[in-house]
């Protein structure tokens, strides 16, 4: 039965019994079931949105805050504690006050069990049977508030695909991508597995010493402010060969291994002795111990860094359209027994969700708001920022005479040349100014429009995929057996390992586990930078047996026990939903 089709049953009957009153204030449990949403409201209204993700605060603007104004005659305040600093400071504070927002966009699990148990988010069931956006994911709708006694979130991250269809687009979220044009100029050397990288970097290294910057070239320059449970820079390499984190554990994508991070052959480990190896010909930046991930991004882009773990960094950084032009740029090399880790759609939504606020003085219309956000329209719009996906029709896209979508002039100006001036009737601004502010994804740019039959995002679009070839992306697809993308090629060579999305949430550290696992991760990171850096053999065989002695002596294992159930009771979940609706 449709959660839909349930909550409007329940309405019913308690209309009928006359426990339902017409109600502006807060509590949607006092207000009628709706089936639909007035076409227009004609009193301006702001809201504050409380945005566990935002990177901005304030008012939005620009064209994203026109387009709200037009359709909900609403500005919309964007409360953001990545940018007010301190920690959970002001969530504790608004929660304190027992008003945390309008809006809500939090985490899902532990965080929205305590809103809603705590009363500071609306059960939305009443406004739920006219969203008929949302409907349309409602198997994940239902699942998120199983238990709940009503509709107290949206999940976010919702798809049509298939959960054991990846969910990331044309290049899977990690992999091994070189400076191509340094590769090619070596004759594609062999590489047949990742060990194979350090010689293969160091003549790329000697080829070009020197940046147009006058820099120093490195072929691997490293950050450690991401680094939690171990040092984030040796995780990545772990994830070429099917692996992700959970805790101290690395679990493979199906559930065919589960290794511990510091397990003699593991895989964390081999990550440290490839760093290491690649060190001692001095091959890593010497300033990765103490920089931060912007310091190294600018490196990236003034072209004093040769290997990247994402697309999202060699290639978001330096494949410029001047360089590009050139045939100079980052594409992911062909290491031959690679088997990347790929993230599956999740069947019943991510991690963060969205929410009414319990003192919202108008939660009907922000329901409208949120089911817009969940349209074909809304998808376009709102994912602007995140994930690819296109922007408004008629103003960055549009329809060619063949039906097809195409860049217009303005859209061309914003996602290939890096800006647009955003008309003054439209919002005004530039464009990246003008996205949306939220930083969510209702809906997978990568999921199909059924106007367009293609994905809301551009660069899946054949007319871009044209647009946007250069010398650079010719040479690698004919290297690549004519592969269009870095997914396609993964595809035909069955290199990529697909977790399927489950929408686990591990639970919560108990106390005691808490504590252990805040001393022997500081022991892990420090080692572990320690090891990389070492000056010899010895040195680092030493480092490694001091680390596992240390480690267990802080309570590593039994952490790593606690890690390690959750890991399976992960894979469970994959391998239930896979059965479900795989």
């Amino acid at each position: 039965m449709k959660l839909k089709r349930k909550v409007a049953l329940t309405a019913v009957a308690l209309v009928a019994a006359g426990l339902l009153t017409s109600c502006t204030g807060g509590d949607a449990q006092q207000q009628e079931s709706i089936s639909s949403f007035p076409d227009k409201w004609d009193e301006e209204i702001t809201i504050d949105v409380f945005d566990g993700l935002a990177n901005y605060m304030g008012i939005q603007e620009g064209w994203f805050a026109d387009i709200v104004k037009k359709k909900f005659n609403m500005k919309l305040n964007i409360i953001a504690p990545n940018v007010a600093g301190g920690g959970d400071t002001l969530y504790n504070t608004r929660v304190s006050a027992g008003d945390l927002g309008d809006m809500i966009i939090t985490e899902k699990g532990e965080k929205l069990d305590e809103l809603v148990q705590g009363g500071l988010v609306m059960d939305s069931a009443p406004f739920y049977p006219a969203m008929s956006n949302v409907e349309e994911f409602d198997t994940a709708v239902e699942h998120l508030n199983d238990g709940k006694d009503g509709v107290f979130a949206f999940p976010t991250s919702v798809s049509s695909l298939k959960p054991t269809q990846p969910s990331e687009g044309l290049d899977p979220t990690f992999g091994p991508y070189v400076r191509w044009d340094l590769y090619k100029a070596l004759g594609y050397p062999e590489l047949n597995t990742l060990e194979d990288l350090v010689p293969v970097l160091k003549d790329m290294q000697d080829l070009e010493p020197t940046a147009p910057n006058g820099g120093k070239v490195y072929a691997l320059s490293l950050f450690k402010d991401w680094d939690g449970n171990m040092m984030v820079t040796a995780k990545q390499p772990t994830t070429f060969y099917g692996y992700d984190e959970l805790g101290f554990v690395l679990a493979k994508a199906d559930g065919s291994d589960y290794q511990g991070i510091l397990d003699d052959d593991g895989e964390y480990m081999r990550t440290l002795k490839f760093y290491h190896e690649a060190n001692k010909l001095g091959l890593v930046d010497p300033e990765s111990t103490t920089q931060n991930y912007d310091t190294m991004w600018s490196k990236v882009q003034n072209g004093q860094v040769l290997f990247s773990w994402w697309p999202w960094l060699g290639q978001a950084a330096y494949n410029t359209d001047v360089n590009t032009a050139a045939g100079k740029g980052f594409e992911l090399a062909p290491v031959k027994d690679i088997n990347i880790f790929s993230y599956g759609a999740e069947a019943y939504g991510g991690k963060p969700v969205i929410a009414i606020g319990s003192k919202a003085e108008d939660p009907e219309r922000i329901a409208a708001f949120i089911d817009w956000l969940y349209s074909a329209e809304g998808t376009y719009a709102n994912n602007s920022q995140t994930m690819g996906a296109a922007g408004p029709q008629g103003m960055t896209w549009e329809l060619d005479d063949a039906g097809q979508p195409v860049l217009t002039e303005l859209g061309k100006q914003a996602f290939i040349s890096g800006e647009a001036q955003v008309p003054a009737e439209l919002g005004g601004g530039t464009y990246t100014d003008g996205a949306s502010a939220l930083n969510v994804t209702a809906v997978l740019p990568v999921d199909i429009d059924e106007e367009t039959g293609l994905p809301f995002s551009y660069k899946a679009w054949p007319s871009y995929q044209e647009l946007v070839k250069t010398p650079l992306s010719e040479d690698w697809s004919a290297k690549m057996g004519g592969a269009a993308t870095t997914m396609e090629y993964l595809e035909t060579n069955d290199q990529l390992l697909v977790a399927p999305g489950a929408s686990y949430a591990a639970p919560a550290d108990p106390s005691e586990i808490e504590t252990l696992r805040n001393q022997v991760k500081a022991i892990v990171i420090q080692y572990s930078w320690q090891m990389a850096f070492a000056a010899s053999d010895d040195e680092f065989e030493s480092l490694k047996a001091q680390l596992q002695e240390q480690a267990a002596g802080l309570g590593y294992d039994k952490v790593l026990e606690f890690d390690m159930e959750n890991a399976e009771s992960q894979n469970k979940q994959r391998e239930a939903v896979a059965a479900d609706a795989g």
